[in-house]
């Protein structure tokens, strides 16, 4: 799971602008970024454009998923993640990124089209990578299925004691009468002899 893209962009008119974006292109060659940057920005663009205010969507293309979420002031939040990335974090990431986006420039300093830097893009696309670790409900998700997967193993371990009590109470059953019929015996055996 990993986020590869995360873009802030004016859609209120065509073409849409990249206002500000960060990209973790570590992934890929020296040779290559650049040319995977530039197609990272072009479908952002395209997917930003065609995103209607209010409206949350996911595009599949290939092995990735581009989460895209417009705000009615004339903005959309793009994330480009593998397509294992789960789209709940994704979508809360996006609503909290346009917030504070939104909250830290007014609509006259994007509207112009002019970049407009936001460093916590560059913490959110390092911090959200894992997302169990960024997201509090996959990560109790996830502390629960390791208390479900523990809890299974206890009690499987408890049946197979549970099998071997039962099968040392029939084997205490049984010696018990053998040590009675031994007793008996013996009993009968010291009977007919006397000691001088």
């Amino acid at each position: 799971m990993k986020i590869l893209y995360i873009g802030v962009l004016r859609n209120e008119d065509q073409p849409a602008v990249e206002l500000c974006a960060e990209r973790d292109l570590s992934a890929y060659s020296r040779f290559t970024r650049t040319a995977v940057s530039e197609f990272m920005t072009l479908f952002s663009k395209t997917v930003a454009e065609t995103t209607k205010p209010g409206q949350r969507q996911d595009v599949e293309e290939q092995s990735y998923t581009f989460h895209a979420y417009a705000r009615s002031e004339g903005v959309a939040g793009i994330i480009i993640s593998d397509a294992e990335y789960p789209k709940l974090v994704a979508h809360q990431l996006l609503g909290k990124i346009l917030d504070e986006f939104l909250a830290r420039y007014p609509k006259s300093a994007w509207q112009t089209g002019k970049e407009c830097p936001f460093p916590a893009l560059k913490e959110y696309i390092v911090k959200y990578q894992d997302p169990a670790q960024a997201d509090s409900i996959m990560k109790l998700q996830r502390e629960l299925d390791e208390t479900k997967i523990i809890l299974h193993k206890t009690l499987e371990a408890a049946l197979g004691r549970g099998v071997k009590v039962s099968d040392l109470v029939e084997k205490s059953d049984g010696l018990s009468s053998q040590s009675k019929m031994f007793y008996k015996t013996s009993k009968k055996q010291n009977s007919c002899c006397t000691v001088m």
